[in-house]
């Protein structure tokens, strides 16, 4: 009957003593309180009730930033969310050195976003966003590395503008839009001035292309259907019979 407890016992100790440790995850190893291994993926043994193992996933984590309350840098309020893209690379230090890896990573990059934006002007922070994204990455990597955890990507997701503000450039879009027509029209009536220009200088050394211009043109009225043609008639051939005209007056 003795053996009944004795292989309880074991099997307590077993199930105490055996742990499984993931692929993605590793298992950092205190005895006694004090750090003694970094376990590897697979079946492990550790001493039971002496050693105390706590699994570090190292796989890449995607976590989500809080919307930020932002005042940039030409004093414009404005509410900023962000994603982090990190991964622990030495789970002995995001252990030891800090006591919830997530939370503080979480918090640098949330401290981190509103400093770097508050140093940005509202167009840079809408125009130029990859150089903005390119510097959170490299301070919160940085400040994250003490820990062993390495931040690969930072990318700000939404800039959300009060609805004052928001008119406020719509205004502003539809006046450049106008600005940009109206040197658009300009810049053509002034090609355009030119080329009459030239013509005119053509037209005056050479009287026979004002004779052509003359003729095309009829032909262009011809082929539309108007009801009532007009010819427009040189002032050389009307000329004389207004002469004409005044002479007789003058007798009579």
């Amino acid at each position: 009957m003795w053996l009944i407890p004795v292989i309880i016992v074991v099997l307590i100790i077993l199930a105490n003593a055996l742990r499984v440790l993931k692929e993605y995850e590793r298992g950092v190893v205190l005895r006694l309180g004090r750090f003694h291994a970094t376990k590897e993926p697979g079946l492990r043994l550790i001493i039971p009730w002496i050693d105390k193992m706590t699994k570090i996933p190292i796989r890449i984590v995607t976590m989500d930033v809080p919307s930020q309350e932002v005042i940039t840098k030409d004093n414009v309020s404005v509410r900023v969310n962000a994603v982090v893209y990190f991964r622990v690379m030495d789970p002995e230090k995001a252990f030891l050195e800090v006591e919830e890896y997530l939370q503080a990573t979480s918090q640098i990059a949330q401290t981190t976003l509103r400093s770097v934006l508050g140093q940005a002007e509202l167009d840079d922070l809408l125009a130029n966003r990859e150089e903005i994204n390119i510097e959170l990455q490299t301070i919160v990597d940085k400040l994250t590395d003490p820990w062993g955890v390495k931040v690969t990507t930072v990318e700000v997701k939404d800039v959300e503008l009060t609805e004052q503000l928001t008119r406020a450039m719509a205004r502003q879009a539809e006046a450049e839009r106008e600005r940009r027509a109206k040197i658009i029209h300009a810049s053509g009536e002034y090609e355009a001035s030119e080329k009459l220009a030239e013509a005119a200088s053509i037209m005056a050394t050479e009287p026979m292309t004002l004779q052509l211009r003359y003729l095309q043109t009829l032909t262009e009225i011809s082929v539309e259907k108007n009801s009532t043609i007009i010819f427009p008639l040189p002032i050389e051939i009307v000329k004389p019979l207004l002469t004409m005209f005044e002479k007789k007056a003058e007798r009579d």
